[in-house]
């Protein structure tokens, strides 16, 4: 059953109680990455390990995500700055845990590509926030992977 999260606002990815950061660097322009994070929400579960479904919502203001696993999110678009920053936070889900969520994707010129950085901004009780600390070579290997997977993909168009 979806629970409602606390709603939070961007300020939040500086003071959540718990941030993981991931960087990488792809080899395409920020107007593709980008592209591929906004516009194509559709195309996620084909680069982004662990999604199998991603939807637009509301005139592309929302998202609908579902993961391999069942764990559903329903989202609202906090920022859609073209080539430079998306950023949604949860606002339902099936986790336990969970009290609040928002995920910022920073784009910045590098070379002849982009560097994406990922910050997964949560809060949820002591043992939830120490479990995601033991997940995060996990998260950091799936970001890894996913960056490598859209620089493939976006190789290709």
């Amino acid at each position: 059953m979806a629970r409602r999260l606390r709603p939070v606002e961007l300020e939040f990815v500086e003071s959540a109680p718990l941030r993981l950061v991931f960087a990488a660097e792809v080899a395409a322009s920020p107007k593709a990455v980008y592209a591929a994070l906004a516009d194509d929400v559709a195309g996620w579960p084909s680069w982004f390990t662990g999604v199998a479904r991603a939807a637009s919502t509301h005139g592309g203001q929302g998202r609908e995500v579902r993961l391999t696993g069942g764990t559903r999110f329903t989202e609202t678009v906090l920022a859609a700055e073209p080539d430079e920053r998306y950023a949604y936070r949860v606002d339902t889900t099936n986790a336990p845990g969970l009290r609040a969520l928002l995920e910022d994707w920073r784009l910045t010129p590098a070379g002849g590509g982009t560097r994406l950085r990922w910050t997964f901004a949560a809060d949820g009780p002591a043992a939830f926030r120490w479990a995601l600390m033991l997940a995060r070579p996990g998260l950091g290997r799936a970001f890894r992977e996913s960056a490598r997977t859209l620089e493939h993909r976006l190789s290709r168009t």
